[in-house]
């Protein structure tokens, strides 16, 4: 498929340098491309839409919910999930991709030998990449060790090669921003779930909705945005509700304002609150003009 220079690494891995005519296509369109990729197994068709994930390392629990559940809603369709393989929802993304059978790809801040891959920690995760049929993707030499300048100036490839970039937390000195402010220069969608505003995690999402990123709140917005057509329909994905579940979807026959809702749930607030969030999550409901309904 690439003609290309092949380095031999290790007896089990093997790194392949492209020509900027190989490059990803959206990569090439950015005022700032590489000169050169080095990768390690396949990088998506060109006919995948690529969603760069990228997160604080230091995430909250809710941020984790909220990686895994969007990332679930996304299996079984052409997307791959693009990440920095880093501690935290980078690699809570690379983790949801696979477990959703979703192509994943690695842009780490070092070179691609297993002697310098960074982080170690991850290293058997970028393994499980390569077996799930994904891949890692640098700009470094093969043996290049990560540095403090590397993390950003790899941003820009995650940014570039992406159709999207969703944020999902980010603290108010995070390179997340960095990410998402190259995704905006280069002119692609950024995505970005809103949060708590008394969390320290939430100033970048809630910066970037001032800026104009798009909120998101279910797998249905990531995949409009995308410009895929949900195919799933409405009974495939209540099937298997629990009864709390089939309870609110039987009272949003019509729409109903939120409190108005929760006054008719046998709940107490607490967990009337933490149902609608999970099920606007999945996208079995949405709140639109003031009104909570079925999707």
């Amino acid at each position: 498929m690439y003609r290309h220079d092949t380095i031999h690494i290790t007896m089990e891995s093997t790194v392949i340098q492209l020509t900027s005519t190989e490059f990803p296509p959206l990569l090439s369109e950015i005022s700032d491309p590489p000169k050169t990729l080095y990768i390690r197994g396949n990088i998506p068709s060109n006919t995948t839409k690529l969603l760069c994930v990228v997160g604080s390392r230091r995430h909250s629990p809710y941020g984790k919910d909220v990686c895994e559940e969007l990332i679930k809603g996304l299996h079984g369709y052409d997307i791959a999930i693009i990440s920095g393989l880093a501690l935290g929802i980078d690699a809570i993304a690379h983790h949801s991709a696979l477990k959703a059978g979703l192509k994943t790809v690695a842009v780490p801040g070092s070179g691609l030998d297993d002697s310098v891959l960074y982080p170690r920690t991850n290293r058997l995760l970028a393994k499980d990449i390569l077996n799930a049929g994904g891949a890692l993707i640098s700009e470094f030499e093969p043996t290049f060790k990560a540095t403090p300048y590397s993390f950003p100036q790899r941003n820009r490839i995650m940014a570039g090669m992406s159709h999207a970039t969703l944020v999902i937390e980010a603290g108010e000195k995070s390179g997340t921003l960095i990410t998402a402010r190259l995704a905006m220069e280069y002119n692609r969608d950024v995505l970005t779930v809103p949060s708590s505003i008394f969390s320290r995690l939430s100033y970048g999402p809630h910066i970037l909705i001032k800026d104009g990123a798009t909120p998101i709140t279910s797998s249905g917005d990531i995949l409009e945005v995308l410009n895929i057509k949900e195919e799933k329909s409405h009974k495939q994905d209540t099937q298997n509700l629990g009864e709390d579940e089939k309870m609110v979807m039987q009272i949003l026959v019509h729409p109903m304002q939120r409190d108005e809702l929760l006054n008719s749930l046998k709940l107490s607030i607490k967990d009337a609150n933490i149902l609608l969030s999970s099920m606007e999550l999945k996208g079995l409901i949405i709140e639109r003009l003031g009104e909570l309904r079925q999707v």
